[in-house]
């Protein structure tokens, strides 16, 4: 796929994105005015891009979304949840169109059933004797329309009756301008020599010195009939919408607006595109649908900056580091401190670059609980907290499905029904709640519901139903250990297979997805008020510091924040045939390292040394020949056959070229 095609399919899958969470507001509320406006500018422009690059069948689909939302727009239909899965249906076609461009560089599939659908609701309009009012935006009761109610805020009526030309109201909107006062000013200039300028909201004076927030409107008179067009050149805007006021023989050759392209020196995050430019308008902007990998993140200029001067220095120092080994006599610790200062500070700016806040993953999630929501007849409120909070992309990527099967288990087994609730004393709208916290080099993230919570008789019942514990192993359990069991392969509480859940496949997969990027996942369920699963990252994977032991002449890495102690081996004792050894009136299993990864033990048994694991992680404690020291290195995780290995979780390269393995202590 060329860049110009990639360009196009990932600005659309950010409008689409756009587009979905705007029309759950405007379900939630459907008076949301400025939900609406932006629903109907996105759907215009992806139309308007299809179009633009030639995939008439996903236009006309677009199309067909962007009128069935203007008659909403207009108030000639009620926003009805029925009516919102005609249009989320829309959307989604529109979605597996992007997908297909990015898989093949076309579109083969038939959208035209889709099509229809959608525009059978449009029908309604006529069997309700619906009305035919062009308007922008706003009350479905106000005669004029929205149009005409803007640009008597502008100017007033005698003024509009007046012109002899067609009269226009064009919302112009300028984006995040950096410069508001002179970007302002090239519009107006545009506008004042193009058109006939009536007016303008807030005033001219105040555009030039940048007194207005989003972008202005402007009422014109011209005789001219690409009024559209016109505007779309403008230089310096974000998008604009022409509506025609008064007669319909006035409107404008294309639709009821136009988004005009942001400049080129404007910033990546501009969203509409004329039909001409939609293709070429920044890969910068881009961002991954949240199925895919995320493969291209946004750099603040400072961050390039400091990463160019560091680069220079590092080329600097190695000049004098190379020189210094070539003149004997000559010490070069110093330059080995400053290339040690220079590498630390690039490894944490290249760290910083890439990390990629929440939201890039979470735009997909209020759909998919809207939609599980209505499968299973449930009132549902999904609060995102936290979405700013940065993870780096590799994490931030694989949680995604995690976080996906968490929110549906919370949907499915968490979230009552709206009558079981009311009898429970409870609104009939539940919650679900996704957050995001930074502590540290950590990053909980929490998945809440104030559903029924955990039955733990019942899980129990489950666990010696399907062979997991005997009974006599789950009366003495205690409830957190019960809990646990959700994470168990093939465990499910639910009788009936659905698709949402039942088949015990999901959350034994939450678990091994966090393990493996070094995270934990625990869960905590109160009954009757709801239950919280609590997912623990790092915020940035690969460089992880490590000490160094060996074992049977071979040398191993364990991750230093997992070690407590290291001392001389100790007296073993042996509990029940298992080896022990005792700190401080606390007994910890012993894991010989040799016996565990079958190499040979060089050390007789009261020799060698004594890693003890923190409790957090494992109470055990790890004999090991030799302690070899402590160092920073980069790990690359297990793949394939050698992934979910137990002890192993992945190599590092030393400096050397000799390969570590890295261990697991928690599954050693």
């Amino acid at each position: 796929m060329d860049d110009y095609l990639e360009a196009f399919v990932r600005e659309g899958e950010e409008h689409v994105t756009s587009l979905n969470n705007a029309l759950l507001e405007l379900e939630s509320d459907p008076g949301n005015e400025e939900a609406m406006d932006e629903i109907f500018r996105t759907a215009h422009t992806l139309k308007g891009n299809f179009g633009a690059m030639g995939f008439e069948d996903a236009s006309d689909l677009a199309h067909a979304v962007e009128d069935l939302l203007d008659e909403m727009r207009q108030g000639n239909l009620e926003v009805t949840s029925d009516r919102m899965d005609r249009i989320f249906e829309g959307i989604d076609g529109i979605e597996a169109c992007l997908d297909e461009i990015q898989a093949t560089g076309d579109v083969d599939r038939d959208v035209t059933g889709t099509i229809e659908s959608v525009r059978a609701v449009l029908d309604e309009v006529d069997e309700d004797g619906g009305s035919d009012t062009t308007t922008s935006s706003g009350d479905a009761g106000s005669p004029a329309g929205d149009g005409d109610v803007d640009a008597t805020r502008v100017v007033d009526a005698d003024t509009i009756d007046a012109a002899e030309d067609p009269v226009y109201h064009i919302h112009i909107d300028m984006g995040d301008s950096q410069m508001k006062g002179v970007d302002g000013m090239f519009v107006l200039e545009e506008a004042t020599e193009a058109f006939d300028l009536l007016g303008a909201e807030p005033s001219p004076d105040a555009i030039n010195d940048g007194e207005y927030g989003d972008g202005f409107e402007l009422v014109v008179a011209t005789p001219s009939d690409e009024v559209s067009d016109t505007v779309a050149a403008f230089p310096k805007l974000s998008d604009a919408t022409v509506t025609a006021i008064g007669d319909d023989e006035h409107a404008p050759d294309a639709d009821s607006g136009t988004e005009a392209d942001a400049s080129a020196d404007d910033d990546a995050d501009d969203a509409g595109t004329t039909a001409d430019s939609g293709s070429s308008s920044g890969g910068s902007s881009a961002i991954d649908n949240t199925d895919t990998e995320i493969q291209s993140v946004r750099v603040d200029v400072d961050q390039l900056d400091e990463l160019h001067g560091l680069v220079e220095q590092l080329v600097t120092t190695r000049i004098k580091l190379r020189r210094g080994m070539e003149e004997s006599d000559r010490e070069v610790l110093d330059e080995l401190d400053e290339l040690d200062k220079i590498t630390s500070s690039l490894q944490d700016t290249v760290m910083d670059m890439r990390l990629v806040p929440m939201k890039k993953i979470v735009g997909k999630f209020p759909r998919l609980v809207r939609d599980l929501a209505r499968e299973q007849d449930k009132d549902i409120d999904f609060v995102v907290e936290g979405d700013d909070v940065e993870l780096d992309r590799t994490i931030l990527t694989e949680i995604s499905d995690p976080l996906m099967h968490l929110l549906r288990n919370a949907v499915d087994h968490g979230i009552e029904k709206p009558a079981v609730r009311e009898d429970n004393g409870k609104d009939r709208e539940g919650t679900i709640t996704l957050s995001a916290e930074r502590d540290r080099d950590h990053v909980l993230i929490q998945v809440r519901d104030d559903g029924a919570g955990i039955d733990h008789d019942t899980m129990r019942e489950k666990a010696i139903e399907k062979g997991v514990k005997t009974r006599e192993e789950v009366q003495d359990m205690p409830d957190d250990d019960v809990e646990d069991l959700v994470f168990h392969p093939g465990f499910s509480t639910n009788d009936e297979v659905t698709d949402v859940s039942g088949r015990g496949v999901g959350m034994d997969v939450v678990r091994d997805t966090v393990t493996r990027l070094d995270g934990s996942v625990s869960v905590d369920s109160t009954p009757g008020e709801g239950t919280t699963f609590t997912m623990t990252l790092p915020v940035t994977v690969a460089i992880v510091k490590v000490l160094f032991v060996e074992s049977g002449g071979e040398e191993y890495g364990i991750p230093i924040k997992t070690v407590d102690e290291i001392s001389r081996m100790k007296s073993v004792k042996s509990v029940d045939g298992e080896e022990v050894i005792t700190y401080d009136e606390t007994v910890y299993p012993l894991v010989r390292l040799g016996d565990a990864l079958n190499v040979p033990d060089e050390t007789r048994n009261g020799d060698g040394m004594l890693v003890r694991i923190r409790d957090s992680e494992r109470q055990v404690a790890v004999h090991c020949d030799d302690v070899r020291g402590q160092e920073e290195v980069v790990v690359k995780p297990f793949e394939g056959i050698l992934s979910g290995i137990p002890g192993l979780s992945g190599a590092a390269v030393l400096g050397e070229g000799d390969v570590v393995t890295i261990l697991d202590v928690a599954t050693l």
